[in-house]
């Protein structure tokens, strides 16, 4: 690959992006999207070349290699490369869970195996896009290579104008929030413009800001180094989140919205949801299609579909009160459990056993699966709800399906996703901080059944928006096509 690279240089002029994700499958996905975009984007360049080198720890490397087919991959994409740094902890650490304060105190140091990488590369990076939770390394490689940083914002533009002002919070006392204190979760945030009218509680901060999380003061440290970058790329669109898009130009002088990014192609648009399949779709994770046929029995909106995401380790107890509620709504279900996704509190059975007797209590009421092909389980005409952690991606496919939001929220910007969801743009119901089976059920009655109505209009309007924002002359496409513009402007 290096001597490809070499050869393309002596042809013309390249212009060489060097992305670094954080290492989790929610921010990899949409930096591996955008990695996509540029790597086709030969006909916007014009007669520069744009080379793609992708540098993921060692570990994430490994996974992919078992997970998806990175040859067949790298033949599709012959300009994007893979490089790897070790991130410092042994290959079985588990990296989430218990192992997460171990893994981004591993994070804070991997500035200087950046180097090397950097170091190793025959064709010098143009500009250096990096997951706005790299950003203390990201700077500094970036400054002694001398390298333009972009900052790739994975998360909302409502979460991203809170994390600005988190650093004030943590010098004033704000924050830990006391996850006990009622008082204190309910207390409205009056300290960030733009948030007044939606009574935005410290309830409603990121998770992180709160006592039991330990990512707090690394994900804040992260935020200030992410101020230095040139520009920023943020994973929405202009028409969900204008106001709040205005206000982080405070901060930034260049900023580029280009989401949803799961649906956005440089290629010509069509009403195909199957056209914006990426290739690097379920790239971390083996998808099970086989619930597509389940979902072809069941009768049109009346599932209820239902998964954490990726990373959550819950409670057994946990899930027995999901299930108990999912079951008493009535409603069929579609839920997603991994199968490391359970964490026994008894001390008597294991995680296996726990999904064994889930999956024969579902029987003839629901199906329980490992994972699912999520963007096209979203599409299918069964599907009428989505009770989710409210993980940024998860929420944007959800809008641009124009599927209506049952929000449990579990770390991070889920939070403010959820209150955005179920308060500002109305297209949900934010269920924070409960787990109780009589309130699930309620929930899912509504959304499926008593309140639907209401909140379909809100639901159908940014669906519309989304997917006109990602057409030829959207306002996403405009944008990426700017952000092309400027990564070929730093070419010398």
């Amino acid at each position: 690959m290096k001597e490809e690279m070499g050869r393309e240089l002596e042809s013309g002029k390249v212009a060489h992006v060097v992305f670094l994700p954080f290492p989790a499958e929610g921010h990899i996905k949409p930096m591996l999207k955008l990695a996509e975009l540029l790597s086709q984007a030969k006909a916007k360049a014009g007669s520069i070349q744009i080379q793609i080198t992708i540098i993921n720890t060692q570990h994430t490397h490994q996974r992919l290699l078992v997970t998806s087919n990175l040859k067949e991959f790298q033949q599709t994409h012959p300009n994007i490369q893979f490089l790897t740094f070790p991130d410092g902890l042994p290959p079985e650490h588990p990296r989430v869970g218990r192992g997460f304060k171990e893994f981004i105190s591993a994070l804070k140091t991997v500035a200087p195996a950046l180097r090397e990488v950097f170091l190793s590369m025959t064709l010098p990076a143009t500009c250096f896009i990096a997951d706005m939770i790299m950003s203390t390394s990201a700077v500094e490689v970036a400054n002694e290579f001398q390298v333009p940083l972009l900052s790739l914002q994975t998360m909302n533009a409502c979460t991203t104008w809170i994390d600005l002002h988190l650093p004030k919070f943590l010098e004033e006392g704000e924050i830990p929030i006391e996850i006990t204190d009622e008082a204190c979760l309910n207390k409205p945030v009056t300290q960030i413009t733009g948030l007044e009218s939606f009574t935005f509680l410290y309830r409603d901060l990121p998770g992180f800001c709160r006592t039991q999380e330990v990512a707090m003061e690394f994900c804040i440290g992260e935020f200030k180094a992410a101020s230095q970058a040139s520009a920023l790329i943020i994973n929405t669109f202009e028409e969900l989140e204008a106001p709040m898009i205005s206000k982080i130009s405070s901060f930034y002088s260049k900023i580029f919205t280009i989401g949803p990014l799961h649906c956005l192609n440089l290629s010509t648009q069509t009403d195909d949801d199957s056209s914006h399949r990426s290739s690097a779709d379920g790239i971390l994770s083996k998808e099970d299609n086989s619930c597509l046929e389940w979902l072809d029995s069941q009768q049109s909106g009346s599932v209820i579909y239902v998964s954490f995401g990726t990373w959550a380790s819950l409670p057994s107890h946990v899930f027995f009160e999901f299930w108990h509620g999912l079951i008493n709504s009535g409603k069929p279900f579609l839920w997603v459990v991994r199968p490391n996704s359970i964490h026994v509190t008894d001390g008597v059975r294991t995680p296996s056993e726990v999904l064994a007797e889930l999956e024969e209590k579902s029987k003839g009421k629901g199906l329980i699966v490992s994972w699912v092909p999520q963007e096209k389980v979203l599409a299918h005409p069964a599907v009428g709800g989505f009770l989710t952690h409210t993980g940024w991606n998860s929420t944007l496919e959800s809008i641009y399906a124009g599927i209506p939001m049952i929000c449990w929220p579990i770390k991070a910007d889920q939070f403010v996703n959820s209150k955005c969801v179920g308060d500002i743009w109305k297209i949900g119901f934010d269920m924070k901080d409960k787990c109780d089976r009589s309130v699930i059920e309620k929930m899912v009655r509504d959304l499926l059944g008593d309140k639907r109505e209401e909140i379909m209009e809100s639901v159908n309007k940014f669906r519309d928006q989304a997917r006109q924002s990602v057409m030829v002359d959207g306002s996403s496409y405009r944008n990426l096509e700017n952000l092309i513009d400027h990564i070929i402007s730093l070419v010398p």
